[in-house]
């Protein structure tokens, strides 16, 4: 069981606040994360701690297709976004370069800023510690958790390559 402090944000939070598009012109990661979710929240940047996690809205991820996206926030130190449902390129981009997500309707509604999650990605059980509630999570295929946990798919390549 992993377990973290909750950042919380509404629905549709798009690329252009994860990442503004005025630093797009890095892929630097740890620059990408010193201007993490800078429009919407000031403090997420400096506050953020390893190991954090991010509960969110509906459609969280809209907007473009930017990969920076996902990678800012992973480079932030933020381990797992639990939202109520993420934009489709956000969640595939997430998994490719190994950001754990999952996707819960009540638990975003229900958690509150600093509260302490506990989860598991294997068995897709999330824990508020704060409140005592207890949410079940789509889990992924063992495969897909395989990809996360090597921390994405071009490490996930080369351990297969590899073997």
């Amino acid at each position: 069981m992993e377990k973290g402090k909750v950042w919380k944000y509404a629905d549709n939070v798009d690329t252009d606040v994860i990442i503004p598009a005025r630093y797009l012109n890095t892929s630097s990661k740890e620059e990408l994360a010193k201007h993490c979710l800078e429009d919407i929240d000031v403090s997420f940047a400096s506050d953020v701690k390893e190991g954090d996690i991010i509960v969110a809205g509906e459609n969280f991820g809209c907007g473009s297709s930017r990969e920076h996206a996902p990678i800012a926030i992973k480079a932030s130190g933020i381990q797992l976004v639990i939202a109520k449902s993420f934009a489709r390129i956000f969640y595939r981009n997430a998994i490719n370069i190994g950001l754990a997500i999952l996707e819960n309707k009540t638990l975003p509604d229900e958690t509150s800023k600093n509260d302490i999650l506990e989860f598991n990605l294997n068995s897709g059980i999330v824990k508020n510690l704060t409140t005592g509630n207890e949410y079940e999570c789509e889990k992924f295929p063992v495969e897909i958790q395989k990809l996360i946990n090597t921390g994405g798919l071009i490490n996930y390549t080369k351990d297969k390559l590899l073997q």
